[in-house]
């Protein structure tokens, strides 16, 4: 099936999902940021701390319509039964994106749900076309899987009801906010990364929160190990590939007084042995802050003034795992989280306003 994740997720491993449609797909139901309270050292020592191109809008075409209206005629075979009409196109997908599967029968069930996601794509690329909406979709490496299945790999995430909130953010009287923000202008972004089949999302959330901060006190910009999250928090309530929390990833860092850097410890994937060692210890963090729930303004003020922010969203719509360039907005999203995602950064691409998401 694919792993989930990576530059081949949305727009190169971005979304942009809709701003002030209150709180959709629940982005700020739970977020929180990791703070720092002195300077990072590298390696062994005693100090602690630590702490995201709008795409042109179709236009309307004659040309498109009837493209799109001839691809449509095609897509009518039922489940079991491949269109022969698309058989060049499914292998010119397999080809792409490096897809084999080791039986027949398997790869006829692939077959059916790439059909169905490609007619879900085609008819909504159409409705992009006409005006109707906001974002595109695309046949990108998960399209052969059902909403079920990428749901099940692509969220991770372990949220109590109404956690207790530690200590809540509050914007500082007089704070100016930005029209637009977007960290990786500013160089606090690590590249976006591939989860693989490991329910961890929670902690690339994490770690990409914190690595922004490391960022912004120390001036170095370091990739931080999801796995070592993934192996060592799990006294924390975390489940590493079988899901986990942000805030409880934060609790373990400074807990533990560290966390090493990717190099150090590089993602597999798949739970493992703990092997923190405090010699490649690459940042540490003092606290964290939790933004109160459902709050949009709050969010705003602390991405603009503070940094990237790990959040969590409803990442269960096929139009979500489909995504490819645009402003996600589709009412069926709910505010039921379960997927941990960084947003980075937020502004307005033709006249709807979004958050800018790092998936990975």
């Amino acid at each position: 099936m694919g792993a989930v994740g990576g530059v081949h997720f949305g727009d190169r491993g971005y979304t942009r999902v809709v701003r002030n449609r209150g709180n959709h797909c629940g982005i700020t139901s739970p977020a929180a940021d990791p703070q720092i309270e002195r300077g990072v050292k590298h390696g062994s020592g005693s100090q602690r701390a630590c702490r995201v191109a709008p795409a042109p809008r179709s236009q309307p075409s004659g040309m498109k319509l009837v493209a799109a209206i001839a691809l449509l005629a095609t897509l009518t075979v039922a489940l079991g039964h491949p269109d022969p009409a698309l058989d060049w196109h499914w292998q010119l997908w397999k080809k792409t994106y490096g897809k084999e599967y080791p039986h027949e029968r398997e790869e006829g069930v692939r077959r059916a749900t790439w059909e169905k996601n490609l007619r879900l794509v085609t008819l909504h690329n159409l409705e992009h076309s006409l005006g109707l909406r906001s974002y595109q979709l695309g046949m990108n490496h998960l399209a052969d899987m059902t909403s079920e299945e990428v749901a099940a790999l692509l969220t991770g995430l372990n949220v109590a009801p109404r956690p207790k909130r530690v200590s809540t953010y509050r914007p500082q009287p007089g704070s100016k906010v930005p029209d637009t923000v977007d960290w990786r202008e500013k160089g606090c972004v690590t590249e976006v990364k591939n989860q693989g089949a490991c329910g961890s999302c929670w902690a690339f959330s994490a770690v990409g929160a914190l690595e922004a901060q490391v960022k912004l006190k120390t001036g170095k910009l370091v990739s931080l190990s999801a796995q070592n999250l993934v192996d060592c928090s799990m006294m924390y309530g975390n489940k590493g590939c079988s899901g986990g929390f942000m805030t409880s990833a934060f609790q373990y860092i400074i807990d533990n007084e560290g966390i090493d850097s990717d190099e150090s410890y590089p993602y597999t994937a798949q739970n493992g042995t703990c092997q923190y060692n405090v010699s490649t210890r690459a940042a540490t963090c003092s606290k964290y802050v939790e933004l109160p729930h459902a709050d949009e303004a709050a969010l705003k003020d602390a991405v603009a003034n503070v940094g990237p922010v790990s959040v969590a969203i409803d990442a269960t719509q096929p139009t979500f795992f489909l995504y490819r360039s645009g402003v996600y907005d589709d009412p069926r999203c709910t505010q039921e989280v379960n997927h941990g995602v960084l947003v980075i950064g937020y502004g307005t691409l033709n006249d709807k306003d979004y958050w800018l998401v790092k998936n990975r």
